[in-house]
């Protein structure tokens, strides 16, 4: 049987980490792919395109609150995975293991009944347009029902990658980004279905991946695998797993809590146009953010590793060749997104409006999203030498508290749409900074203890 697990301890660290990336950039884009591909079809097939295309990219904040919490709570997994795994502690791997696959499965359930719940004053609170209301909570009530199944996919790739494996988890993403798709183009187009059709293949791709990274996991042989027996929770390894993974899952949720007092904002404005350029153009966060998440993935699961083998030099080398592949990938896809804004755009519309209110956002982000490279390459950094809470603090202040002061200040000073998007780049420029100083001593620290 082909050994599933890799060693990142030893060999040529740009290559590895690059190789390593490839597959989690496939995968990552894959998962953005079930998202797009919902607001595409909908907006371009279903009876009532641009109603659909506000009511499903209206949701599109606090789908990214919780499955960024998700997957900050695989993340969480990874580090303890591959920190146990550099240090060959089989027990405490399988303990991680075993432990995180049911904490994470009933946190996926905890958000799906939130979800359903409250899905009316949640999205009252953002403000949503009265004409997109109904939609926008047919589809996150639907949506949220494949919650648990996302919180295990997000378990299981933190746990894969973590030992080196990152090919399997792209092939469950490739299978289900097909079926959602398939699925998104059977229901809408064949079954003249509208916001439930994309919610629903939504649903049923994402219990796929699911289903698939569970089956890979039980029939693994290495320390990794899962075995039914050893199914439980173990008090103080679920401790240590919380203590790690909460802080991930605030940490990208944090963004998405200051997010949604942005989106508040745009709809604050009262303009329809507006508040659909704005979903369409949304889209390139996730597709940009994901593509550099590969790399601190790598970040996190090669400190993580070396951590645990006592590797000092490898850590500091492993940390500034995620941030130039992230800066670097970020460059190449922002500069491509404003020459080629309006071919990506009308993806999701053929309103000629929508797509020039998209060209400001797309315009203002692609020349911002490189520089968060230096915030979030840092954080997984730090994540992989096992601090979680200060991190999690610093983006509190940096990009939460940081945001608001702005939004209640400049923006209502301006009362404009780009005083909104110009926001991003200020926060992250001052979080960054905060992070840096912050990894900088605690990696001194562990330099000396190693």
């Amino acid at each position: 049987m082909k050994k599933q697990t890799a060693d990142l301890t030893h060999g040529n660290l740009p290559k590895q980490i690059l190789f390593f990336s490839l597959p989690l950039i496939a995968s990552n884009l894959l998962q953005v792919l079930f998202h797009m591909s919902d607001l595409a079809v909908v907006g371009r097939f279903s009876a009532d395109g641009a109603n659909a295309l506000g009511s499903v990219g209206s949701t599109a904040t606090l789908v990214t609150l919780f499955t960024g919490f998700l997957m900050g709570m695989g993340c969480g997994v990874n580090v303890l995975v591959a920190k146990f795994f550099g240090a060959c502690d089989r027990d405490n791997v399988r303990r991680t293991v075993h432990t995180s696959a049911i904490v994470c499965t009933l946190i996926g359930l905890v958000i799906l009944l939130i979800g359903v719940t409250l899905a009316r004053p949640l999205l009252r609170l953002l403000g949503t347009h009265p004409d997109l209301l109904d939609g926008a909570i047919l589809y996150l009530r639907i949506y949220f029902l494949g919650m648990p199944a996302l919180a295990i996919y997000n378990y299981g790739h933190g746990v894969l990658s973590a030992v080196g494996d990152t090919k399997r988890p792209l092939l469950y993403m490739l299978a289900a980004g097909i079926l959602n798709i398939v699925l998104n183009l059977l229901f809408v187009i064949g079954f003249g279905m509208s916001i439930d059709g994309v919610a629903w293949a939504s649903v049923i791709s994402q219990y796929l991946s699911a289903v698939l990274t569970l089956s890979a996991l039980f029939r693994a042989r290495d320390v990794h695998g899962l075995n039914l027996r050893e199914l439980r929770i173990d008090l103080d390894m679920a401790r240590l797993v919380l203590r790690m993974s909460i802080p991930a899952g605030l940490q990208n949720a944090l963004f998405q809590v200051a997010n949604l007092f942005i989106q508040a904002s745009v709809n604050s404005l009262g303009n329809a146009t507006l508040i659909n350029g704005n979903s369409a153009a949304a889209n390139s966060d996730a597709l940009i953010f994901d593509v550099m998440a590969a790399f601190y993935t790598a970040c996190s699961s090669f400190i993580g590793q070396n951590f645990g083998a006592g590797n000092r030099d490898r850590i500091k080398k492993s940390y500034f060749i995620c941030l130039a592949y992230s800066f670097g990938i970020a460059a190449i896809m922002s500069g491509s997104l404003v020459l080629f804004g309006r071919q990506f755009l009308s993806l999701f519309t053929t309103s000629q409006a929508v797509i020039d209110a998209g060209m400001t956002r797309l315009v203002i982000m692609g020349l911002s999203y490189p520089f968060s490279a230096f915030m979030d390459c840092t954080i997984s950094a730090s994540r992989g030498l096992g601090k979680t809470g200060a991190p999690t603090l610093i983006v509190m202040l940096g990009s939460g508290v940081f945001r608001l002061v702005w939004l209640v200040t400049v923006f209502l000073y301006f009362r404009t749409i780009e005083s909104i998007y110009l926001l991003y780049i200020f926060s992250w420029t001052v979080t960054a900074i905060a992070e840096i100083v912050y990894f900088r001593r605690i990696y001194k620290k562990t330099a000396l203890a190693l």
